[in-house]
């Protein structure tokens, strides 16, 4: 569902869940919207007893939008066509614009310096070259960031000079919660679907899921997901069989687990790796 609010109206997760705190009425809501996606023009048909593109009054009108989004996802449509993934305008990964790209790298940079023990080793300067140097990277960590995932550098490829970034929230990113694992469990599953799969959020997102190695390795760096989990890279022998892998850190030690690739819970999303 957050998923669906943050693609109509811009809003992060942060900011999202500021509005819901606050108990903000549906005018000031879409009044405050930081970036209404102009493809909910595409949006279209009956909800309520209502023709949404009929509503002429304007905050009832986006009120009509949201809430033909939250019938479609009710009613188990595809997350990519709730979204109008077809549509050129609308990609899953963001184009930060002038001021979002401004304030990323704030952010970026202000957790960089304030968590030294996760890339000893690293400058900020070439953190900043490689991004410098591939702009596109932006929107999937503009993505990681609005979604809750908090990234930060966690270490460097030595062979091909790549900054490796990593979801680093203290638990399961907020935003990718209550996703089932990949799209062929999606698909199997008949009642109750979650709003997406994780595999298919992430690849939209332009990241990766992090195997058990690298999920130790994070792990080693500090203590994560110690109140929630995280769905992991599933090997294929796994996979086929109808598994799929998840990780958290309970009694002093990380655990890996398996469950359903169809399952899905409130306090279990995932964590994304990102090569720049």
């Amino acid at each position: 569902m957050d998923a669906v609010i943050r693609w109509l109206t811009g809003y992060s997760q942060r900011e999202l869940e500021a509005q819901l705190e606050k108990q903000t009425d549906f005018e000031t809501f879409f009044k405050e919207a930081p970036a209404m996606n102009s493809a909910r023009a595409l949006i279209k048909g009956m909800v309520c007893g209502v023709r949404v593109e009929d509503v002429e009054e304007p905050t009832m009108r986006e009120i009509r939008y949201l809430d033909k989004l939250v019938d479609e996802l009710a009613k188990g449509k595809a997350m990519e066509k709730i979204l109008r993934s077809n549509c050129h305008s609308n990609p899953m990964k963001k184009t930060p614009t002038s001021k979002q790209r401004a304030e990323l790298l704030e952010k970026l940079k202000e957790r960089f310096v304030k968590n030294p023990h996760r890339h000893k080793t690293i400058g900020w300067e070439q953190v900043e070259a490689r991004l410098a140097a591939n702009p596109a990277k932006l929107g999937s960590l503009l993505e990681m960031e609005e979604s809750g995932g908090e990234p930060d550098v966690i270490g460097n490829d030595s062979k091909s000079g790549e900054i490796i970034f990593c979801d680093c929230s203290a638990e399961s990113p907020l935003g990718r919660r209550s996703l089932c694992y990949d799209r062929e469990a999606l698909d199997a599953r008949k009642l109750h679907k979650p709003a997406n799969s994780s595999l298919d959020l992430a690849a939209a997102m332009g990241i990766e899921l992090l195997d058990e190695e690298q999920y130790l390795e994070l792990q080693a760096l500090q203590k994560f997901d110690t109140k929630t989990s995280s769905w992991l890279k599933t090997p294929p022998e796994v996979r086929k069989l109808g598994g799929a892998l998840f990780g958290d850190f309970r009694y002093g030690r990380v655990f890996f687990y398996h469950n359903g690739a169809d399952s899905y819970y409130g306090a279990r999303g995932f964590r994304g790796i990102l090569r720049v």
